[in-house]
């Protein structure tokens, strides 16, 4: 699928992509440098998209480790089957709370995320990012970009730790908030 078919896909769906334009270069490596991935084994990813996060994620990680990638929307699936087809990376077209069925009792080093959380309801918020810290191993993070620092406090309900950090290198200007 081309980019600018991707993107015509991301607009028809604002209610589940929440996003205005795919990621920039600039912040998913701002987003991925927050995590150390030299020792991981199994990553997360919720919100493929267009497979920019998806790409940075597997330029970092190791050749053992395997990378999981949830996507609800089939066009952005397909074009992901297609662009990532490494044994090691498998796209799942299924909602991210249903994680736990994937992971087969597994802990999760990292999960990224770039989902829409302002746009999803309570039940579905409650149940992704309780699945995610029940998901992560001792030490992990779940590490979210988001375009509003009130959702803090929606994280801070679910993990114990939050930092913060702001980027204006992304259209629009983003937060990575790294959960513990």
């Amino acid at each position: 699928m081309s980019k600018s078919n991707l993107l015509i896909e991301l607009y028809s769906n604002l209610s589940t992509t929440g996003a205005l334009t795919f990621s920039s270069k600039a912040l998913v490596n701002k987003m991925i440098s927050q995590a150390d991935l030299t020792d991981s084994k199994l990553i997360v990813e919720m919100g493929g998209g267009d497979g920019s996060i998806t790409q940075g994620i597997f330029n970092r990680m190791r050749p053992d480790a395997e990378l999981l990638v949830f996507e609800i929307n089939p066009s952005f699936c397909e074009a992901m089957k297609k662009q990532f087809p490494q044994e090691n990376i498998r796209i799942i077209n299924d909602s991210a709370g249903n994680l736990d069925k994937y992971l087969d009792g597994r802990k999760v080093d990292f999960i990224f995320s770039s989902l829409p959380f302002s746009f999803l309801s309570k039940e579905v918020t409650d149940e992704i990012l309780s699945q995610s810290k029940n998901a992560l191993s001792q030490g992990g993070a779940f590490i979210q970009i988001c375009y509003s620092y009130l959702l803090k406090k929606l994280f801070q309900k679910y993990f114990g730790k939050v930092q913060a950090s702001f980027t204006i290198k992304n259209l629009p200007p983003a937060f990575v908030m790294v959960c513990q």
